[in-house]
């Protein structure tokens, strides 16, 4: 469908002259299909955003505001969903790319702010059974009320003598650690981690991991790779199973775990800005940080408004940093291995 649209001067679209707001883009306008092709998401949910959002897009500063709450949101999902600032996504709502990178800012920010909102794990006691009768009734594992793993995002160098966000296969990158249910849902996202740090390092400075040192959620657990130690509060696959309620544990392990798996190939798939298509994130690491949890959150505000978390277009997998050497990580921690020998010998046996 063609729009007649007239690209407007960047300066003027974001400070304005006085505090009227420039509108060159309407929903109405436009088709579902649009919508979709363009930014990702259907019409509904975008008018949800510009209701979730509007305040913090709109709220006064020492510059006014000429870019409505509206188009600043499409702007930022165009931007997360394809990865890059075409000239043909400004043009389509009538900005400049610098216009565009400032709604993304904004967006990012507002987005980031209410993070807490709905990324979380349930507090009170049903929500937590309802997570293991969940993740039970997938492939037999008892007691999960989590599965976590990292995902490495690229991002441009900081600069030339900081190696810290160098990963093992050479690249800058952010190690985001992520723990997620049996829909895909996100409760845990912590996306600050350098990518010179390994998996269990990450986890071991983690909140995550003070938080179930603590005492969180007594009696359960989550599941990670080989990549992460066994705690009380995390089983890991054996690495070498020898029995067969050691090779029925592994293989309900492998199965449970592929839930977050299918989580960030979804997630990669839905906002190229993550996946490396179009480039790193040319950001320093902090605002990379930020776009990476604007994306999850956004990830989890669409799974409150039915849209499937498998029901975008499938990509293979992420590709990520050599895994660490699996044999290096079994842990010492004897209560550890105890519960889970239990867990084989009540469970699998």
């Amino acid at each position: 469908m063609a729009i007649p649209i007239t690209v407007l001067d960047c300066d003027l679209l974001l400070y304005g002259r006085g505090h009227r707001t420039l509108d060159r883009f309407k929903l109405d306008d436009v088709t579902d299909e649009y919508l979709m092709s363009m930014y990702g998401f259907p019409r509904q949910f975008i008018y949800y955003l510009v209701e979730l959002l509007g305040a913090s897009l709109s709220r006064p500063t020492q510059r006014s505001r000429a870019i409505s709450p509206e188009t600043q949101i499409l702007a930022a999902l165009g931007f997360y969903t394809s990865g890059s600032f075409q000239t043909r996504m400004g043009d389509a709502i009538g900005i400049s790319q610098a216009s565009m990178s400032r709604c993304v800012a904004n967006v990012t920010e507002a987005l980031v702010e209410r993070a807490s909102q709905f990324i979380r794990f349930p507090a009170d006691e049903a929500s937590v059974q309802a997570l293991k009768d969940e993740f039970y009734g997938l492939a037999g594992m008892p007691g999960v009320i989590g599965v976590v793993d990292c995902i490495h995002v690229a991002i441009k160098a900081p600069n030339a003598e900081d190696l810290s966000y160098v990963n093992r296969k050479g690249l800058h990158s952010l190690n985001c650690l992520m723990v997620c249910d049996i829909r895909g849902a996100l409760m845990t996202v912590e996306t600050n981690w350098p990518g010179s740090l390994q998996d269990c390092a990450v986890l071991q400075q983690s909140s995550l991991s003070s938080q179930f040192e603590a005492g969180m959620h007594k009696e359960s657990w989550l599941l990670g790779d080989s990549s992460f130690f066994l705690r009380t509060w995390l089983m890991t696959p054996l690495h070498i199973p020898e029995t067969p309620a050691e090779y029925r544990y592994n293989m309900a392990h492998s199965a449970t775990h592929s839930v977050i798996e299918k989580t960030f190939r979804t997630l990669c798939s839905r906002f190229r800005c993550l996946d490396g298509s179009k480039g790193a994130l040319q950001y320093s690491p902090e605002k990379s940080s930020h776009i990476i949890l604007a994306c999850c959150v956004l990830h989890n505000i669409s799974l409150e408004h039915g849209l499937d978390v498998w029901s975008s277009p499938g990509t293979g997998p992420v590709e990520q940093p050599p895994e660490e050497e699996y044999e290096h990580m079994e842990s010492l921690d004897l209560e550890a291995d105890r519960i889970r020998q239990e867990l084989m010998l009540t469970h699998f046996s």
